[in-house]
């Protein structure tokens, strides 16, 4: 099995329209970026949460009591609810505009780099939505039949028009990660560095933007990092963002609104299916953090990424469906 990593056209193209710059500069850009793109997020939110907030009978009451403790749990509450956590995911259309908008402006790069291929972008699309479901459905399989987890049928939370927008959301939500970490900062290490080193350094980046989640842990950051080296080889091998993009999405929606999981720590009450986390089995179910804390999504995640070795032996998809258009 070849585990080359060529740089592919998006790499290439981006680096002739500008060149690449040391690890370190890269590094301190990329802080910069993500930076900029939360002050948009957060402007973003501010309309959504003020009218959660004014429509919350319980932060109204304690906000004229002046009950400071009674304030406290209102807000905790607000913050947890699925309304806001749909407007967070929604507000990641501001890192996919900035993200954009930086690589044309400053890096004077094509949308084609970030790896917008025009060719077979909806067969890639569903292929990625498909590969999601089925590799996260494989980590679920393995805590049943090792009896770490519990799934107990239809969820009472269920609401199919909160779960339509937990879908939009979440579609959003991953292919913006995806433009940030692969279609931009992996790319644009890339550039100078070799491709590894780009796999490695976004991997690594994408694991520390976690860091603030609940119930976070070691392997979890394990696991954040094999998925960032499992989408990086996912985008170069591929040449293009729609298969990973997608990718991304489903595996996150599937886990809190499909499954019941925690998604990252989040807890969401609109889920398909319900289902309970066994204790004691933390070390393969993820205990807090949700199945990417557990053994059972890094056994799925290093199956899946020498599958795309497999699938891609030649070390790099330029031809047919991977040209840029």
């Amino acid at each position: 099995m070849n585990f080359t990593l060529e740089r592919p056209a998006a790499v290439r193209n981006a680096a002739e329209a500008k060149k690449g710059m040391n690890w370190f500069l890269e590094l301190l850009v990329f802080g910069l970026v993500f930076l900029t793109v939360s002050v948009g997020e957060t402007i973003l939110m501010i309309p959504p949460i003020l009218v959660v907030m004014l429509t919350n009978p319980a932060f109204l009451a304690a906000s004229v009591s002046g009950d400071q403790a009674a304030l406290d749990e209102a807000v905790n509450t607000v913050y947890s609810s699925d309304a806001v956590t749909i407007s967070m995911l929604f507000a990641n259309l501001a890192m996919i505009g900035i993200v954009m908008l930086f690589c044309k402006v400053v890096q004077k790069r094509k949308m084609n780099t970030l790896g917008f291929v025009k060719k077979n972008m909806g067969k890639e699309y569903l292929k990625g939505l498909g590969f999601g479901f089925l590799l996260f459905s494989a980590a679920v399989l393995i805590c049943v039949l090792t009896g770490s987890l519990k799934l107990e049928g239809i969820s009472e939370g269920f609401a199919p028009g909160v779960f339509l927008l937990f879908v939009l959301g979440f579609l959003i939500q991953g292919m913006a990660e995806e433009v940030l970490c692969r279609g931009y900062f992996l790319v644009s290490f890339g550039r100078r560095h070799s491709l590894w080193a780009a796999a490695l350094a976004n991997a690594l980046l994408f694991a520390m933007l976690h860091l603030g989640n609940d119930g976070v842990s070691p392997l979890a950051l394990i696991n954040l990092t094999l998925f960032g080296i499992f989408a990086s080889v996912y985008f170069v091998k591929s040449g293009n963002i729609w298969g990973i993009g997608a990718f991304h999405s489903i595996w996150n929606l599937v886990q809190g609104n499909f499954y019941g999981i925690r998604v990252s720590g989040i807890v969401t009450s609109c889920s398909v299916f319900s289902s309970t986390p066994v204790e004691g089995r933390s070390l393969i179910n993820g205990g807090s953090f949700g199945l990417e804390g557990g053994l059972a999504v890094t056994i799925v995640l290093v199956l899946g990424t020498l599958f795309l070795f497999w699938k891609y032996p030649a070390g790099r998809a330029d031809s047919g469906k991977a040209e840029l258009g």
